[in-house]
């Protein structure tokens, strides 16, 4: 029996001191005051946390807002006026100017077709197409001169800007420089960007509008990358140097689509020009054969008719040979 009692004694004292070991250690050991502080610096990090995530999505937000007002100022142009591609153009004209001298060539070309006594519907065709057809024509085609020249040379201009803020110019510095040293029309185009900066339009709006300008996909590129940077900040030399490497690959993908082009180009241009060489041959031949076509009234009607075929013909031509990306 005193064994008995003694055993329960000294299992209650084991159990005991068990217990009390498991409460005592953690205070004695130092893990309480561990996991106290443990706790104190989550409860201080987790606003650090959110405020980093919700910096973080507000970044994302204001890029994502930059890029829809941009594409949605890209979907809703329409055709420039005649003053805005007077200037696209690069050409010192008024649109007076442009309006009055096309209404001259177009009355110059009537007379002198009325002059060769083709007859007046003729003439007035003539002139129509003189004064409303080929002023324009020359206007774009200045134009696509002007744009393939600005696509040679923004690459060698948007280096430029990502070496002057590598060496520590600011972005405005960097744009004068190309603005004052950078061939045309690279210069007058950066140069529009500092002057309508001067009347105090903000540079991600003064580079947008050189898009109203110069309407290119790289220009747009452009517009979107400083856009970006001025709202939510980042690394403009390392987003404009990517910008650069994708612009260069551009132009090696359009010179590669040009080479592919070309047999389809000429075999096009062969067979636009070859109904006119004949019918210069013939008329070298036998005039009296040919000029029916113009002295007759069923020989008029067939001319036009075959030249809206001809016309007709050579759009679609174009159209099938035109590689757009």
């Amino acid at each position: 029996m005193d064994l008995q009692l003694l055993a329960i004694v000294l299992l209650a004292t084991f159990c005991a001191g068990a217990v009390a070991w498991v409460l005592v250690y953690p205070y004695l050991s130092g893990e309480k005051e561990v996991e106290k502080r443990m706790q104190s610096v989550a409860r201080t990090g987790a606003p650090a946390v959110k405020s980093a995530s919700r910096a973080i999505k507000s970044r994302r937000e204001q890029v994502e807002s930059s890029l829809k007002e941009i594409e949605n100022r890209t979907k809703q142009r329409k055709s420039p006026p005649l003053s805005t591609r007077i200037a696209q153009a690069g050409v010192s004209w008024t649109k007076q100017q442009f309006t009055i001298g096309s209404a001259v060539l177009g009355l110059v070309v009537a007379a002198i077709v009325l002059i060769l006594g083709v007859g007046p519907f003729a003439a007035l065709g003539a002139g129509f197409a003189a004064g409303a057809g080929l002023p324009r024509w020359v206007l774009s085609y200045l134009k696509r001169r002007r744009e393939r020249l600005f696509v040679d040379r923004f690459p060698d201009a948007i280096d430029v800007v990502v070496r002057g803020i590598k060496s520590g110019l600011p972005l405005g510095d960097s744009l004068r420089v190309i603005a004052s040293e950078s061939p045309e029309p690279i210069r007058s185009e950066f140069r529009y960007i500092l002057e309508t900066q001067a009347v105090g339009v903000p540079l991600g709006e003064a580079c947008a509008k050189l898009f109203d300008r110069m309407p290119l996909p790289e220009t747009n590129f452009f517009a979107i990358v400083i856009a970006i940077q001025q709202k939510s900040g980042g690394n403009l030399s390392e987003a404009l140097g990517n910008l650069s490497r994708v612009l260069r690959d551009r132009k090696k993908m359009k010179g590669k689509i040009k080479a592919m082009s070309t047999e389809a180009t000429a075999s096009a241009s062969i067979i636009g020009a070859l109904p006119i060489a004949v019918m210069g041959v013939v008329y070298l031949t036998s005039p009296e054969y040919i000029t029916l076509l113009w002295t007759d009234r069923l020989g008029q009607m067939m001319l036009a008719a075959s030249a809206i075929w001809m016309s007709i013909g050579v759009f679609v031509m174009k159209k099938m040979i035109n590689f757009d990306f």
